[in-house]
């Protein structure tokens, strides 16, 4: 397939051819969900952690003797069903992270791609370049291509003003080539790729 490659500015700046592979698949929501499932599960702290019995502070005696009473067998006021008890089966530290194959993590990628292409929310641009950090002009630019809402990957190395510009607009994210994922291109209404970008997900994928 090819797409219309446009600068910074707007302007026109040729076409570019595609690969059906990667650009041009039908786009699977269970696989997407999949890996987004993953990537998400993957960034969970796991660090909650409630006390158990063993854990409180509390003496370990028998609270009353066993017959005679009347009332109910209870041995340690650390039990749950006490005021100030261990709370039973509650949350401990872990880690929520889970297994997903290298293969349908990198079709979740394609179909993210093929997602964005298909809906018409995928932009080349020659090159993420500015000559100086502006934020204001960079945010022209973006009014001019109608980019309100983007997650733009660059190639290996960010330019710095380019990435120094986009860090205080709002709904922007920029990502080097080795930071795309199909969480941040799904969360965002459009991608925008720069050459070098696409070049390197070619590559990739050969």
């Amino acid at each position: 397939m090819d797409l219309k490659v446009t600068t910074l500015a707007g302007k026109d700046a040729g076409k570019l051819s595609l690969s059906d592979e990667i650009f041009g698949l039908d786009p699977r929501d269970d696989i997407l969900a999949r890996v987004v499932r993953w990537q998400l599960a993957a960034r969970q702290q796991g660090t909650h952690q409630a006390k158990g019995r063993a854990d409180i502070a509390r003496t370990g005696a028998k609270m009353y003797k066993q017959k005679g009473t009347g009332r109910a067998r209870h041995h340690s006021a650390r039990a749950p069903q006490f005021r100030g008890g261990g709370k039973a089966h509650g949350p401990v530290v872990r880690s929520h992270a889970h297994d997903l194959p290298k293969k349908v993590r990198a079709l979740g990628l394609k179909h993210a791609l093929s997602a964005k292409a298909k809906s018409e929310s995928l932009i080349v641009i020659d090159d993420l370049v500015l000559g100086e950090a502006k934020t204001k002009a960079l945010i022209e630019n973006f009014a001019a291509l109608g980019l309100t809402n983007a997650l733009m990957i660059g190639g290996s190395e960010l330019d710095q003003n380019f990435q120094r510009a986009a860090a205080n607009i709002p709904n922007i994210d920029v990502l080097p080539i080795q930071g795309i994922n199909v969480y941040d291109i799904m969360r965002r209404g459009t991608l925008v790729l720069s050459k070098a970008a696409v070049q390197a997900l070619e590559e990739r994928f050969k």
